[in-house]
């Protein structure tokens, strides 16, 4: 009988281990790669069409409170509905040999859609996740409206558990086709998050923005109450002051739930034009966009990367999704910082 009863705890243990940490998991039918730790998801890896590129959506914590936008995806009473290309957490850009990869939505029409472009994912290259760590590689295409491969881009996702916050590592690889891909310097790039509500600054003033294509989009003053956020950066520079400012990181503070959040965002010093530029708005778009020298500078600069043909180019950013008591310090930021430098 002891020995029987000493099998079945052993059993039990290894189903409790086998349940704990990351695990991946696909829903082909519904469109995303789902990631959970134990047992629950904190993010999908989403290529619906009506996203016009892969996406991560949502984004939690670990603990389970949602950081992103739910709209246009699956709307939540209270939150903004402008700009439905600003869709969980994505890569792309504005101005791709004249194509507009950003901002290209459902909202689209189709006589204008010959000046946009989309990323399709194609399939996994490789997934894996054990215990505190899981890795998620894909391969999309970067097209013309017509199909035409601009671009291949491979995308490594590496999900880790550090002190209780998750870290996502992405690193973007992306090669040209055999013509040169030239990358103008532009306003909306590169790696962008759109925030919930709560999470967004407080602001009392309606806001009129136009992008590349002359389409205006209209953010309206709203009731501020539970509305939190603080943008940050390295050299201490907060709110819209961090907007077009070149910094290693930004991190976006507020609470939701009861429980300070933060979101920080950290660029690679290998990468293209680094340290990067902040297009950090205050209406929740929170992006890193290290090729948008001429607008940021405000002419004095330009940049205008250009991959040539069969080349590859990669761009690696951090992000450190944070809940708890107290938001994350300067301090623990460096330390992720320090980190992620080693990476190469």
């Amino acid at each position: 009988m002891k020995v029987l009863t000493i099998l079945v705890l052993l059993l039990a243990s290894q189903l409790v281990v086998a349940q704990t940490g990351f695990s991946i998991r696909e829903n082909k039918k519904g469109k995303k790669i789902e990631i959970l730790y134990n047992k629950k998801i904190v993010t999908a890896y989403c290529y619906f069409d009506s996203t016009e590129k892969p996406v991560l959506f949502p984004i939690k914590t670990l603990s389970g409170i949602t950081v992103t936008r739910g709209f246009p995806i699956a709307p939540r009473a209270g939150e903004r509905t402008d700009h439905p290309h600003q869709v969980g957490m994505w890569l792309n850009y504005e101005n791709v040999n004249d194509l507009d990869f950003w901002n290209n939505s459902y909202a689209i029409p189709a006589e204008k859609k010959a000046l946009y472009g989309s990323i399709k994912y194609q399939n996994i290259l490789n997934s894996s996740a054990e215990g505190d760590k899981a890795v998620l590689r894909t391969h999309c295409h970067w097209i013309d409206s017509k199909g035409k491969v601009l671009l291949e881009e491979v995308c490594e996702f590496i999900f880790r558990q550090v002190n209780g916050n998750l870290v996502i590592d992405r690193t973007s690889t992306l090669k040209a086709g055999p013509i040169d891909v030239k990358f103008k310097d532009a306003k909306d790039g590169l790696l962008g998050l759109r925030v919930a509500r709560e999470l967004e600054m407080p602001s009392s003033q309606e806001d009129t923005f136009v992008d590349a294509k002359g389409n205006v989009t209209t953010v309206p003053a709203m009731n501020n109450t539970g509305v939190t956020g603080m943008y940050v950066n390295r050299e201490g520079i907060t709110g819209d002051n961090t907007w077009g400012k070149r910094s290693s990181w930004t991190c976006l503070n507020g609470i939701k739930e009861g429980q300070h959040i933060s979101i920080a965002i950290i660029d690679h010093p290998l990468n293209i034009g680094t340290p990067t530029y902040w297009h950090a708005r205050g209406y929740g778009l929170f992006a890193a966009n290290p090729l948008g020298r001429k607008v940021f500078t405000e002419g004095k600069e330009e940049l205008n990367y250009k991959l040539l043909k069969n080349q590859s180019v990669a761009f690696r950013f951090r992000i450190v999704i944070h809940d708890g008591k107290a938001s994350l310090l300067p301090s623990e930021i460096e330390e992720y910082l320090n980190d992620f430098a080693k990476f190469k």
